[in-house]
C-alpha cells in the first residue's frame, strides 16, 4: 500500500529516484554494450571467426535480456526508462566500438565493457541494499555473478 513515505512497493520515494537515475545508467551503457557485441558477431575476423561469432551472438542475446530487465525494473520502481539512442549516447560511459574485426580486440572490449558495468552494478547494489531493495538487488548480485565469469572466460581465451 503506498503512503506518504512510500511508493506502491513499500519503498522511498525519494531514494528510489537515486536508484532510478543509475539504473538509467546502467541501461544506457548496456545499450552500447549490446551494439557493440552486434558489430562484433557480424564484422569479427580470423581463425577464431566461428567460435567468437557464436560467443558474441550469446553475449548479445544475454545483455538484450538484461536491457528489458533494467527497462522493466525502473518501470517497478516507477520511474522512466531512457529510451533513445540519443540518451544512451548522452549517459553512457561505454562507447561505440567501430572497427573492430581482430579477436584481440573484440575480445579485450568486450572485457572493458563487462568491467564499467560491473562497477556500476556494484554502485546499484550498494544503494539497493540501503534501500532494502530486494528485486534490485538479486538482478545486480546476478548479473556481477554471470559478469565476472565471462570476463575470466575472455581473460583465458587471451591468454591473460
Amino acid at each position: 500500500m503506498k503512503t506518504k513515505h512510500t511508493n506502491s512497493i513499500g519503498l522511498n520515494p525519494e531514494r528510489t529516484q537515486q536508484l532510478v537515475e543509475k539504473l538509467n545508467l546502467l541501461l544506457a551503457n548496456y545499450q552500447l554494450y549490446y551494439q557493440n557485441l552486434r558489430g562484433f558477431h557480424w564484422n569479427i575476423e580470423g581463425s577464431s571467426f566461428f567460435e567468437l561469432h557464436a560467443k558474441f551472438e550469446e553475449l548479445y542475446t544475454l545483455a538484450n535480456t538484461s536491457v528489458d530487465e533494467i527497462a522493466e525494473r525502473i518501470l517497478t520502481l516507477e520511474g522512466t526508462p531512457l529510451h533513445t539512442f540519443e540518451d544512451y549516447l548522452q549517459h553512457a560511459s561505454i562507447t561505440a566500438a567501430k572497427g573492430l574485426t581482430s579477436a584481440k580486440d573484440t575480445v579485450q572490449t568486450t572485457i572493458d565493457n563487462l568491467s564499467t558495468l560491473m562497477v556500476l552494478e556494484r554502485e546499484i547494489l550498494d544503494l539497493s541494499g540501503e534501500l532494502d531493495d530486494e528485486g534490485t538487488n538479486a538482478l545486480m548480485s546476478d548479473y556481477i555473478r554471470e559478469q565476472e565469469k565471462t570476463v575470466w572466460m575472455l581473460r583465458a581465451y587471451l591468454g591473460k
